[in-house]
């Protein structure tokens, strides 16, 4: 038990880095971390340092794993299952592919236009966004394991839920005619070695930490405002654990943004930490990833607007009922 408490605080929770930062805010700077602009710098040099360290080393390895999966392999997988198991599988597949929603939607196109079941890849456009392995170490080092577990599982589920809704209410009539006429090719795959791999691996780390780099700082940035600046009894007042409407207050706001869990996880963690229900911050992570307004602007040249409003009303519905049910048990997770 010791060692495991040892690992989660230093190698997860990185604890000797927040030390580190402590050190320089106070020694170099001559600042007291307990003062708010002492506090925001130590939270801004912590929480940005350990994003990108844990970001670099997990994408990479994800990234590993996601080299044996490629869009014609991820295809053909899912093109062997039907029903309540291919909505599975997509969401399952999904979480091995570290892209943002806007990324998501060519694969998404790609397999609708290949013949798989449209509640198939809805699933997986879903799941995609808003649920990939690096999520669980992410929220484990900030939250706690139960917690990250919980996110997954919910994610998965509403990815699972929402996309057989969406294949049994037949809307294929509602998916533009050059999506299915765009049909892909299969090419051969050569195999690729270990070289390959790990260099595809690096070649993933710096095009995503490029692609996000932005986001977290300024992720990270909100978070310090929030958790030093806003006093708790003014958050309370807006978002509290009382507040009925604090989950659909935040879903809403979260779509019009773009970005991904990297960089809304350092708001989340400044809202919790001020007295914000665990529900209503994940919602607001939720409907941040899968429901930005960029990749519904890039979604609708694929489908027709009935269809794009029924995938924003199911996926909005999951995100605040998921929200609810987060805030009314969440304390068997804290």
């Amino acid at each position: 038990m010791f060692i495991f408490q040892w690992l989660n605080y230093q190698l997860l929770k990185m604890q000797w880095l927040s030390d580190l930062a402590q050190k320089f805010v106070e020694q170099v700077m001559g600042l007291s971390v307990q003062d708010r602009l002492g506090g925001s710098i130590h939270f801004f040099l912590y929480d940005v340092a350990k994003i990108f360290i844990l970001l670099s080393v997990l994408i990479f390895t994800i990234s590993y794993v996601q080299s044996f999966f490629p869009p014609e392999r991820t295809k053909k997988i899912l093109g062997g299952y039907k029903g309540i198991t291919g909505n599975i599988i997509g969401a399952l597949l999904g979480t091995v592919t570290p892209f943002c929603s806007c990324s998501s939607i060519p694969l998404f196109i790609g397999f609708t236009s290949a013949g798989l079941p449209l509640g198939i890849t809805f699933s997986f456009l879903i799941s995609s966004p808003l649920v990939d392995l690096a999520s669980i170490l992410l929220l484990a080092s900030i939250f706690n394991w139960k917690i990250a577990f919980a996110y997954v599982v919910a994610g998965l589920i509403l990815a699972v839920i929402g996309g057989t809704f969406i294949g049994k209410a037949k809307l294929e009539k509602y998916v533009e005619s050059f999506v299915y006429s765009n049909t892909m090719i299969d090419i051969e795959q050569y195999e690729l070695t270990v070289r390959d791999r790990l260099d595809y691996a690096k070649e993933q780390v710096f095009n995503i930490v490029k692609r996000v780099w932005l986001y977290i700082l300024i992720g990270v940035g909100i978070g310090a405002v929030i958790h030093n600046w806003i006093p708790e009894n003014v958050i309370s007042a807006v978002l509290g654990q009382d507040k009925w409407y604090s989950v659909l207050v935040v879903s809403l706001v979260g779509v019009p943004m773009y970005a991904d869990i990297f960089g809304t996880l350092p708001v989340a963690e400044a809202l919790v930490y001020k007295g914000v229900g665990i529900g209503t911050a994940l919602s607001f992570m939720m409907a941040v990833t899968a429901l930005s307004l960029p990749s519904l602007i890039m979604l609708k040249t694929a489908v027709k607007i009935r269809l794009l409003a029924i995938f924003f009303a199911v996926v909005t519905i999951g995100i605040i009922i998921l929200g609810y049910a987060f805030n009314a048990f969440g304390y068997l997770l804290m």
